[in-house]
């Protein structure tokens, strides 16, 4: 299941530093803006305690993560929409993505230079959902005229839902709001993914903020979380530097002492790596033996059979049943062998909705 969360923001905040601590591309990292041009792509692995549990009770041949596609894409100017920059290209690798990981700078430091000469992660912020905005009126007053005429002409159902919808997203945006930020019902979210806009996606701001920040925050920080408060976005504290500086550590053991010493369970690129993963949807269902242990992604509310399917469409084709065995009870009892025997197995069918951590074996016949 491939699904990318894209790196934005202003140029020289931090995006590149961050993506090199999430993956080991090693995006280009300078301080002068447009450092990156083309996006680098990173596949990264998803932090799971469970997967790391189950690798000490089965000692597994191999064992294999689930992934996440994180993508550093270029810095956006002013002007981005009407083709300033590398904006054009800027918002084609945007509409590309899943969901949006948008890093703010919140930090002082005079040997970093700033695009607009002055640290204001609020003004940033607004910068980026400007242009965005722009995008999507724009697309909205390319597409507004037709549905209506579809509507009209045709009595055309889903046409006129969806005028309906531009109506309301068109003036949210007016107003400076992105479009993520309307409540739609269940019938209106199923024809508003059919405009495709930048500002629909979810996203997840992040405070790069310095070292004695990193806990509790800053004015910057508070600001940010202030400003996006109508937004049902998550904000995200996080010291691209000092993620740096971890990442180059040889040991586990010295990375948790560095965290440590900061007042930190767990570093800033851990957490945000299971906060996009969360973002996109997703969720994660386990397999189980001597030979393999493995972390498989699937969209939340999926169905055994479709669950099935992305182990092998076979399995989906020819779903008779799954084997259920819940994280917990594997990891009191030991074994799938001793489950079956404590009758911890539950039995599922087509309907069952499979749960994050569901440990799962099925059956099947093509």
């Amino acid at each position: 299941m491939s699904l990318q969360c894209g790196i934005v923001g202003l140029p020289n905040v931090g995006k590149s530093t961050l993506f090199n601590c999430l993956s080991n591309a090693k995006a280009q990292a300078a301080n002068f803006p447009f450092c990156t041009i083309e996006p680098n792509v990173g596949v990264i692995t998803v932090p799971d305690e469970r997967l790391a549990k189950l690798v000490e009770i089965e000692h597994p041949a191999s064992v294999v993560p689930a992934t996440v596609e994180i993508v550093d894409i270029a810095g956006l100017v002013r002007g981005a929409s009407k083709g300033e920059g590398l904006g054009n290209k800027f918002l084609a690798d945007i509409r590309n993505c899943d969901a949006i990981i948008h890093v703010l700078r919140c930090f002082d430091d005079d040997n970093i230079t700033h695009v607009d000469g002055t640290v204001d992660p609020v003004r940033d912020k607004l910068t980026i959902d400007t242009e965005l905005q722009f995008k999507d009126l724009e697309t909205i007053e390319n597409r507004y005229d037709k549905e209506v005429k579809k509507g009209r002409a045709g009595g055309d159902a889903r046409a006129k839902k969806l005028v309906e919808v531009m109506d309301l997203y068109r003036a949210a945006l007016l107003e400076g709001r992105s479009a993520r930020t309307v409540q739609l019902d269940e019938a209106q979210q199923e024809v508003a993914r059919d405009l495709s806009l930048l500002t629909t996606k979810p996203v997840i701001y992040v405070c790069n903020v310095d070292e004695a920040s990193v806990v509790d925050g800053n004015a910057y920080s508070r600001a940010v979380a202030e400003a996006v408060s109508d937004e049902n976005a998550e904000v995200l504290l996080l010291g691209a530097g000092i993620e740096a500086d971890i990442a180059e550590l040889d040991s586990y053991e010295e990375k948790q002492m560095f965290l440590e010493d900061l007042g930190l369970k767990e570093s800033g690129v851990n957490r945000l790596i299971k906060a996009a993963y969360r973002l996109l949807g997703l969720q994660t269902f386990l397999t189980a033996g001597p030979k393999e242990c493995r972390a498989w992604t699937f969209r939340k509310g999926m169905k055994a059979p479709q669950t099935a399917g992305i182990i092998h469409s076979d399995f989906e084709r020819g779903f008779i049943r799954a084997e259920v065995i819940k994280y917990e009870d594997y990891v009191t009892l030991g074994s799938e062998a001793k489950c079956r025997e404590a009758g911890k197995i539950a039995v599922e069918g087509k309907d069952y909705v499979v749960q994050d951590g569901d440990i799962m074996h099925f059956r099947f016949n093509v």
